[in-house]
């Protein structure tokens, strides 16, 4: 595959889209961040853990893969009041990373929804955070109610080779999936 493909990285909040697509951009990544306010407490436990800002429009990244690919990075709002710039996000992109927090799957339940309303291709990445429980990959994808082929790896947000990795599982499934449909 070779040209330039747009991907949405989304997902719950605080569950590492804005440190994704920062650790793997090779360019500085924009990022439109506002304060948390006490409300995100109840709603984001990294709150306690130091994070003070939310994504509130987008995150934008760019990575080239093998020289000839590049990849636009569209991170999405994880608040589901944010629904409608997901949806301007959307269009145009070829499919999704999701990123799940392994600490609290239903938090993705809405991200996955979402997913699967705008008929997009997506893979899941699984963030490993180091205070997460470890589940086997089948109970993740029964738990996610993932279909068999959807592609489900587990990634650290805060590593480049990780994240490259769970970023090249898509760009291989979106392969699949139009090889299928052609």
């Amino acid at each position: 595959m070779s040209g330039a493909a747009k991907i949405l990285v989304v997902g719950p909040l605080g569950v590492g889209k804005t440190t994704l697509i920062g650790t793997v951009s090779e360019i500085e990544p924009l990022s439109t961040e506002a304060s948390m306010t006490q409300a995100g407490v109840r709603v984001d436990p990294e709150v306690d853990s130091g994070k003070r800002t939310t994504t509130v429009a987008l995150d934008f990244g760019r990575l080239t893969i093998d020289g000839d690919l590049v990849l636009y990075l569209f991170g999405t709002p994880g608040q589901q009041r944010f629904l409608p710039a997901w949806q301007d996000l959307a269009k145009g992109a070829l499919g999704a990373l999701a990123l799940v927090d392994s600490r609290d799957l239903a938090a993705s339940f809405d991200a996955l929804g979402n997913l699967e309303d705008l008929d997009l291709p997506f893979a899941v990445a699984v963030n490993v955070f180091p205070s997460g429980p470890r589940y086997d990959a089948d109970d993740i994808r029964t738990a996610l109610d993932l279909l068999p082929d959807t592609p489900l790896v587990t990634c650290d947000a805060r590593d480049r080779a990780s994240s490259i990795r769970a970023l090249i599982a898509l760009v291989r499934h979106l392969i699949h999936v139009a090889t299928e449909s052609a």
